[in-house]
């Protein structure tokens, strides 16, 4: 018998507040109460919720698992459904529904190809340098706060600033038309709490992508949306300009949006954890692999939505061609099934020489920018504990707030006190 959304228990709000308060609690609830669930969002179309490791596993690698619900017939239009429901304007909702995680097959090959090689190993080992010049002189304002007594905020004045500055010297915004972005990422993130505001910030923000790309056509620099621009001379046929904006700023959100959570809920995650941060000290070496150990513990929650292209079996249910499958990475990163002890923090867990945990996704899909999010996040913390060796927390741990943002575990504020 197949099992549907429509006979089953009443669906899991994913932006509830109770996942945001204690999402390890919550998803743990989940994962244990069954392999697969039926959930929600924002009220929208109902969606199948998948919890364990395997199994999330397999939708991310399973080539029958599709991101784009056009590929598949039948398939509901959840994220078109979700972008009419915040007032989205029809011109606009293509830029938000075509990214690059969110198309199959040719497209998706064309236009990853176009990318990648901004984010290949040897590049990304290019942009150390940088990426550690750019830590230092953060720092070095941090020392400048902390020096007047109060706390500082480290969300503000590190964890976005560093992996945003990266991204945008990479892919080619200039300083003086950064501004709104960090404005424009809150509101793209909290789409909740922002609702009024999405129309707004998205027509902004196209409108300056558009005046940037025009700009490159005219004076050519070493950015990404230069290569971009001159692929698309070469040849018309393989980008157009909706889909370079539409590149440029999946590039400029994601980009700096997970490693700012990383940076955050590393901190925190080794501040709860003293003596893995002593091992760090004592060993500096061990900073790549503890970087992959605080992913596995990490912000991200979710994946894209997959569509299977025919009937598959995920947990024993069965579910139909065209369904929408969520797939749910934090349960998935913490199922005992998988991992000895799941939710404590081991800077040495044996990853089985390679990487077991599902934070930078699989397949076809895997994330671009791993390399640079890895290399930032151990540039980064290595450097913060280095030089504040006594930082701890200004308030109490229960104090920090979180933002509810879908997919994501978001702090608001890290007050500390860095001498």
């Amino acid at each position: 018998m197949t099992v549907t959304a429509e006979n089953t228990a009443a669906p899991v709000e994913l932006l509830s507040p109770e996942l945001v308060a204690d999402p390890f609690a919550g998803y743990a609830r989940l994962r244990e109460q069954a392999p697969t669930l039926v959930g929600t969002m924002l009220g929208g179309p109902p969606m199948w919720l998948v919890t364990r490791y395997d199994d999330v596993r397999r939708v991310l690698t399973d080539p029958r698992f599709l991101n784009n619900p056009a590929s598949v017939p039948d398939a509901p239009a959840v994220r078109t459904t979700i972008m009419k429901r915040l007032g989205i304007p029809s011109d606009l909702v293509d830029y938000l529904d075509d990214k690059l995680m969110q198309i199959d097959g040719d497209h998706h090959r064309r236009l990853r190809s176009l990318v990648s090689r901004a984010f290949t190993a040897r590049r990304v080992a290019e942009l150390r340098p940088r990426v550690e010049k750019i830590t230092a002189e953060l720092l070095d304002r941090l020392a400048e706060q902390a020096r007047e007594g109060e706390p500082v905020d480290l969300m503000d004045s590190f964890c976005f600033p560093l992996p945003f500055t990266v991204i945008c010297e990479l892919v080619g915004i200039d300083e003086a038309e950064r501004e709104p972005w960090h404005e424009w990422g809150i509101s793209l993130g909290s789409p909740t709490e922002h609702r009024e505001r999405i129309p707004v910030v998205m027509r902004e923000c196209v409108d300056q992508l558009l005046e940037v790309i025009a700009r490159r056509r005219v004076e050519p620099r070493d950015d990404l949306i230069t290569g971009l621009v001159q692929a698309q001379e070469d040849d018309g046929d393989r980008l157009t300009e909706r889909e370079m904006v539409t590149l440029v700023f999946t590039l400029v959100i994601t980009g700096h949006e997970t490693t700012t959570q990383l940076l955050a809920t590393s901190v925190l995650a080794l501040l709860d954890n003293p003596g893995q941060l002593a091992l760090l000290r004592e060993d500096p070496s061990r900073w790549p692999q503890a970087v992959h150990e605080l992913m596995r513990l990490g912000p991200t929650q979710w994946g894209v939505p997959r569509y299977p292209s025919e009937d598959v079996v995920l947990g024993g249910t069965r579910i139909p061609a065209g369904a929408t499958i969520l797939p749910l990475i934090l349960p998935a990163n913490t199922d005992p099934r998988q991992f000895e002890d799941p939710e404590r923090l081991d800077i040495g867990r044996d990853h089985g020489g390679g990487e077991r945990h599902l934070g930078f996704g699989r397949g076809a899909h895997y994330c671009l920018g791993r390399p640079l999010a890895l290399q930032e996040a151990e540039v980064a913390l290595h450097a913060l504990f280095t030089r504040f060796p006594d930082l701890s927390l200004a308030v109490e741990r229960e104090q920090i707030p979180w933002v509810l943002r879908p997919g994501v575990s978001r702090v608001e504020r890290i007050p500390l006190r860095l001498l």
